[in-house]
């Protein structure tokens, strides 16, 4: 189940998706977070769907490891699906079974919430697959630096973000580790309910917190013996510019937003 987290991993590549510059990618992030929420029809949904499509065959990324994004939290997926699906009103019902009521109207809000919650998970994690920590710390760095007129730490929080984002896998290899090193001495993760896995899983977490604080420990003083002080002077590498692409990928964007809205208000 570990393995299958994939958040936070930068897959390098070649490609259209790649080659965006990555403040692109963080407002066309937003802009599908948007449709996806707005999208009320089928029409929309399936729009959104080939855009999704389209995205990730562009990037040359497979399917089957964007998919594994969506195994780690399938169980809260699921347990979405089936609230939707008993706890919403409507005026079609299939059964009823004691206080809990089926409608079609259920059905439908139910299948779209966990279709929504797969879409999502699917184009927010695009964005880390196919962008560098350091790229996308400068890109989220320039589009908040309005920001800094009043005050706001706009680098110290790009700065926190991508060390976040970058230290997933590294946990994730860490616990892993730790989980081995503990069947190799007897214990057991994988038998038995819910409730005795995770009583399970209580003695990993000294040990990875003990990790998690070294590792920290050890990037504040390799940051200090390089003179870090966060964003004040500091010069970049490769500089951001907007191409042509990028332009080109925003105003699809908003013709994508558009056609979203559009699409529900036509098809009611």
């Amino acid at each position: 189940m570990l393995k299958d987290v994939t958040l936070g991993q930068f897959f390098p590549g070649d490609t259209v998706v790649h080659r965006l510059d990555p403040r692109t990618k963080l407002i066309l992030v937003i802009v599908y977070i948007v449709a996806l929420f707005a999208a009320k029809t089928y029409a929309a949904y399936a729009l959104v769907m080939i855009v999704l499509i389209v995205c990730v065959s562009l990037s040359q990324i497979r399917f089957t490891t964007i998919m594994k994004g969506v195994k780690p939290i399938l169980i809260v997926i699921l347990i979405t699906g089936i609230l939707n699906l008993f706890f919403t009103q409507g005026e079609h019902v299939i059964f009823r079974l004691w206080k809990l009521t089926m409608t079609w109207e259920g059905v439908r809000t139910a299948a779209l919430m966990i279709l929504r919650l797969i879409m999502l998970i699917n184009g927010t994690f695009l964005l880390t697959y196919t962008t560098s920590p350091i790229a996308l710390t400068d890109g989220l760095e320039l589009l908040l630096s309005p920001l800094k007129k009043l005050r706001f730490p706009v680098h110290e929080l790009a700065m926190m973000m991508s060390i976040a984002l970058r230290f997933i896998p590294t946990l994730i290899e860490e616990t892993d580790k730790i989980m081995s090193a503990q069947k190799a001495r007897g214990a057991d993760f994988d038998t038995g309910g819910i409730v005795q896995r995770a009583k399970a899983m209580l003695p990993l977490l000294v040990p990875l917190f003990v990790s998690a604080f070294r590792r920290a420990d050890e990037l504040s003083v390799a940051m200090e013996s390089r003179c870090y002080h966060g964003g004040e002077g500091r010069t970049r590498m490769k500089k951001l510019t907007f191409a042509r692409r990028d332009f080109g990928a925003l105003i699809l964007g908003a013709v994508f937003l558009a056609a979203v809205f559009a699409l529900n208000r036509v098809w009611k």
